[in-house]
């Protein structure tokens, strides 16, 4: 992920910029002052999605699978859950309400990590 400012008297320019780096992958264009904010959510950003992954890797190898089956389940899930996201335009919380059934485990396990404070640490972190 690409975001880029520009101020007014080199507004013009934004749009070849943004046309160079869409070939590397996605672009967004932002405000000046949302430049750092930008590189704390997508630079440091994919740190924190990449802790993720290991912990999830790490659950895995507890319930038992080896760590480097653990390491690809939860990198290629991660992958799928972020396609997913970005595929259908959907909130992620609709996308989670489709595979949480009731007394299920899914629902425990988002509990569990809501219990733990992992949504208020990735917002923490961010901020």
């Amino acid at each position: 992920m690409t975001c880029i400012a520009a101020n007014d008297e080199h507004s013009d320019s934004l749009e070849i910029v943004k046309n160079v780096f869409d070939k590397l992958g996605k672009t967004l264009i932002v405000k000046e002052n949302l430049i750092a904010p930008a590189t704390a959510l997508c630079g440091s950003g994919l740190a924190f999605f990449l802790r993720a992954v290991r912990a999830a890797s790490q659950g895995g190898t507890e319930i038992g699978f080896h760590a480097e089956e653990a390491i690809l389940l939860a990198a290629q899930t991660a992958r799928g859950a972020a396609s997913l996201t970005l595929q259908s335009e959907m909130h992620p919380e609709s996308e989670i309400d489709k595979v949480t059934t009731p007394k299920g485990i899914t629902i425990s396990g988002l509990n569990e990590m809501e219990h733990q404070g992992f949504s208020s640490a990735m917002i923490r972190a961010i901020v």
